[in-house]
């Protein structure tokens, strides 16, 4: 067996596993023990902790929620770029958009709301940003279009402020969209133009937030791959949450590897990862 340097018993998981849930509803299996020990080596050797019960104390005496966010930080993976799972990017210029702005036209309404939950490094907002920057084209303008994207992590939302990727996260991004809205700064980074930036607002924000604060609902959410990490009961409260966020009608975008379930009636089967609220 492989030296995992401090170990980690069976009390002291129950007991680190418990506190992500009660604050992040994150759900740890007893099955990645190993792994979360491994992820948090450093963690401890650089807080010259030699225990993973003093490492739970520290985290408990932590008063403005850095330790926790680092903790969430090393125990889940932030691994994205941009275009992922691009079948939903299609749906939203094809079919999506088109539905929301006919029913917002017959309202007079020119408020487009969109919500990037669990924005990670930025990549899926930006997306997002792109993608309806091309749809208005130069009626943007006459629209109030933007989008909010929101992570529990400050470290990837201090990324995503920057806007600046490598070749590897940008290498799916159509060429059209990357030569007009990139700029290379050096050979392997790219930075995104100040008018992309400034059409996304980022935030940090728990998902496990008993009410969501939002004064108006939104036309379109975004978390994928967030989900994989809950449980079925924590699953569920969200996606009643995401149900009242939502304007009748709207779309709900989750991630390949997640489902609502054929239990949940508040939303209507659109196609895999699409769901659409009923009114």
């Amino acid at each position: 067996m492989t030296d995992i340097g401090i170990s980690m018993n069976d009390q002291e998981f129950q007991i680190l596993s418990s506190l992500v849930y009660d604050k992040y509803g994150i759900h740890l299996v007893p099955e990645k023990r190993t792994m979360i020990a491994v992820r948090l080596q450093k963690t401890l050797r650089n807080l010259d902790l030699p225990t993973f019960t003093m490492y739970y104390k520290y985290l408990l005496a932590d008063t403005n929620g850095d330790a926790l966010t680092e903790f969430v930080n090393r125990i889940t993976t932030n691994h994205t770029f941009f275009y992922r799972e691009n079948e939903h990017f299609d749906f939203l210029v094809r079919r999506a958009l088109p539905d929301i702005l006919g029913k917002l036209q017959q309202e007079r309404n020119h408020d487009v709301r969109v919500w990037s939950a669990g924005c990670s490094s930025g990549e899926e907002p930006y997306t997002l940003a792109m993608l309806m920057l091309e749809y208005f084209g130069s009626q943007y303008g006459m629209w109030d279009v933007g989008v909010l994207a929101t992570d529990i992590s400050e470290k990837v939302l201090k990324i995503a402020r920057t806007g600046v990727y490598s070749n590897e996260r940008i290498a799916s991004l159509p060429a059209t969209l990357r030569s007009k809205y990139f700029h290379q700064i050096t050979e392997d980074d790219w930075e995104i133009s100040k008018q992309v930036k400034g059409e996304v607002l980022f935030r940090r924000f728990n998902l496990m937030n008993e009410q969501f604060p939002f004064k108006k609902p939104f036309h379109v959410i975004f978390c994928r791959n967030v989900m994989i990490y809950f449980d079925q009961p924590t699953r569920d409260a969200l996606i009643e949450k995401f149900y009242h966020a939502l304007t009748p009608g709207g779309y709900l975008f989750v991630g390949h590897s997640e489902t609502l379930g054929r239990s949940h009636t508040l939303f209507e089967y659109i196609m895999p990862a699409v769901y659409k609220r009923c009114t």
